[in-house]
């Protein structure tokens, strides 16, 4: 009998997994909430790593795909103090596919939807609950209170993970605050940005506070304010003047980069999982990327969520009885390093000494690029 794999969340980690699956000859359903793949803005840009991201992709067909549409040269990376001296300046090899190449997260995701069958993604189906079958497999519910029944539940739901529930109790805690804006044709209305922001990364490093942009394929500007976590509601962000206000004394070209955001500020706490999050085998379920794994936004979870997906695909592939327990332990085993070392860096960012550390991270590894998850 054929075994119906039922994915939830049509991120880039359940897309990938659904991709390989299909090449396997293996068909699945991707749950997603979204009513359509331009029902929102799928935010900035990310690098892919070789041995992840990338190796994720060519284990899907999708690396020659992967490589018409990314942008080497979106690896260039500035680093400047509030007075706007340049502390790093990292510029990649121009045309060069060898280091972690960037790429718009709206464009992956458009690359991975149009290499799947039209049925696989069932728009509109937020998963609210899910609940183990007295006969195996799992019953789900969507909002709205439609249903459907899977042998294998595979969370790909993200940082509120609803499949989660069902396998560990661990709880996020607060890393960040992280405020963004949008800046539309760059080139045209704010020439002076575009220059100041380049074909890649800037980061403009302060004392626990970072303001940072970097260039879209649209040729739009997407700026993240990073901030530390603190008790203040978030609609304190929504307004340009207060966050004028927390970069006084900053070079005003810098401060340029709030003023010019299209709309209101739009702001979110960023949470992570505590590293080393573990939890007992259950058949017939389990979990990829941040459902899995939630990290700092530094430049893994992406690519983590994609090799999880390639790896759990070929256990299934190969051998579905075993294929969950020994994804788990081989992914457990993975990410806890990662996952440590997402945080030591995301402390680094937002601490007193900040700009030090990371001139001295960067300068000691020249050929790494900027984190952007």
């Amino acid at each position: 009998m054929m075994m119906r794999i039922a994915i939830a969340g049509g991120g880039l980690g359940g897309l990938t997994l659904a991709r390989i699956l299909h090449r396997h000859g293996i068909d699945a359903v991707v749950y997603e909430r979204e009513e359509s793949r331009s029902a929102r803005s799928q935010g900035g840009m990310l690098d892919l790593h070789s041995e992840s991201g990338q190796q994720a992709l060519a284990d899907a067909g999708l690396a020659g795909r992967f490589r018409s549409q990314a942008r080497p040269e979106g690896e260039e990376h500035r680093i400047l103090d509030p007075a706007g001296r340049t502390l790093v300046h990292h510029v990649p090899q121009p045309g060069s596919f060898s280091g972690r190449p960037e790429i718009d997260r709206r464009a992956l995701r458009d690359l991975l939807l149009d290499s799947l069958p039209g049925d696989t993604v069932a728009w509109q189906h937020r998963l609210v609950a899910a609940a183990p079958r007295p006969g195996g497999g799992f019953g789900l519910t969507f909002d709205g209170g439609h249903g459907a029944d899977c042998d294998v539940l595979i969370g790909a739901d993200g940082a509120r993970s609803v499949v989660r529930s069902l396998l560990t109790d661990t709880t996020l805690s607060a890393v960040a605050t992280l405020v963004e804006l949008s800046i539309s044709d760059a080139d045209r209305r704010h020439p002076a940005l575009a220059e100041l922001v380049g074909p890649g990364n800037l980061w403009c490093i302060g004392v626990r506070q970072i303001l940072a942009a970097q260039r879209l394929g649209d040729g739009s500007i997407r700026v993240g304010i990073s901030l530390r976590a603190d008790d203040r509601h978030l609609d304190t962000y929504r307004s340009k003047r207060a966050l004028l206000d927390m970069f006084d004394g900053w070079d005003p070209s810098l401060t340029a980069l709030i003023e010019a955001g299209d709309g209101p500020p739009t702001p979110r706490r960023i949470e992570a999982m505590p590293t080393g999050t573990r939890w007992d085998h259950r058949p017939g379920i389990t979990l990829i990327g941040d459902a899995a794994h939630l990290m700092p936004p530094v430049g893994e979870g992406a690519n983590q969520a994609m090799l999880d997906a390639a790896e759990l695909a070929a256990e299934l592939a190969v051998n579905p009885d075993t294929a969950i327990r020994a994804y788990e332990e081989a992914m457990f085993t993975r990410i806890h390093p990662i996952a440590e070392m997402s945080a030591r860096v995301q402390a680094m960012m937002l601490s007193p000494t900040a700009a030090e550390d990371i001139v001295r991270f960067f300068t000691a590894r020249p050929a790494e690029p900027a984190p952007a998850d």
